[in-house]
């Protein structure tokens, strides 16, 4: 799914899916394909904007890339520990 072949970022890219899949539930519906491109636009609007995230400590992913206090998670391997895994 990702041009970099990197795993982390389809692991992304899979999750966006089941999000709009389970939490949205977009494939039940038979729309076109502009239709279907605003909803999946809103979507991603009120799941980065609106909707709390337990991972971001209650706050939407804007809130918590807007702010300082709290450190971001991430499950991204360090430059540091890929050069010392492969020596």
């Amino acid at each position: 799914m990702t041009e970099s072949y990197d795993p982390y970022a389809t692991a992304i890219a899979e999750r966006v899916n089941g999000i709009l899949k389970d939490e949205f539930i977009l494939e039940k519906y038979n729309l076109d394909r502009q239709t279907m491109q605003y909803y999946v636009k809103d979507c991603v609007k009120k799941h980065n904007k609106i909707r709390p995230h337990y991972s971001c400590h209650m706050l939407t992913p804007k809130q918590m890339h807007c702010q300082s206090q709290v450190k971001i998670r991430t499950y991204k391997k360090s430059l540091s520990l890929k050069v010392s895994l492969q020596t």
